[in-house]
């Protein structure tokens, strides 16, 4: 990605913590992305974002499969290609079904999704809706599903795909295409219009 479609110019990283920073980037990645940059105007947002992340990867409660899912749907919602693309390529290396994650976007129209992996989805993308629009019908449904702890967790975990979205969006930061580079299929585009009619019933 070009530094210059950010609505912030790139910082140059650096410091100790940079390059710590830098060196997980690497790792997780294979690279360093153009975004490391925007967020590195204010290290202690990126810093306590990325604290959030990792504290959220802890959470165990809800199937791994459904909590990538579920960010993923929450960011086709909100729009934010930097997270559909980095999802993706990390769903691929936890070794979930490559078919079935580059469908997540147009999910409504997949064939390829259980029944639980779709109310997941549509609760993620209720609750990214402004205000959010999730019904009693699909949290009762969920929380039969899942128990209470998991259904807590979902909540959580789309929100804070939530925040991390929106700051992508208002920031300008786009997909780096890590998926492309790894030689992963497209994903899949989302419809302009969708059916909106619930599939909890």
């Amino acid at each position: 990605m070009n530094s210059s479609t950010t609505r912030i110019p790139a910082a140059e990283v650096t410091g100790v913590y940079g390059a710590m920073v830098k060196m997980f980037a690497k790792k997780m990645m294979g690279r360093v992305p153009e975004s490391v940059g925007v967020l590195w105007n204010h290290p202690a947002v990126m810093k306590d974002a990325m604290g959030i992340g990792r504290k959220a990867e802890g959470w165990k409660e809800l199937d791994r499969d459904l909590a990538s899912y579920a960010a993923m749907a929450a960011a086709a919602t909100i729009g934010c290609s930097f997270c559909l693309d980095f999802n993706y390529f990390m769903g691929h290396n936890h070794g979930l079904d490559a078919n079935k994650i580059r469908q997540v976007p147009r999910w409504r129209e997949a064939t390829v999704f259980t029944p639980l992996e779709r109310r997941v989805m549509e609760y993620a993308e209720a609750a990214s809706q402004t205000p959010p629009a999730v019904t009693d019908e699909l949290s009762d449904a969920l929380l039969a599903d899942l128990g209470p702890a998991a259904l807590v967790e979902l909540a959580a975990r789309v929100a804070f795909m939530n925040m991390s979205a929106r700051m992508n969006v208002a920031l300008g930061i786009r997909s780096e295409e890590f998926a492309d580079a790894c030689g992963l299929p497209p994903l899949a585009e989302r419809s302009a219009l969708r059916d909106s009619a619930p599939t909890s019933a």
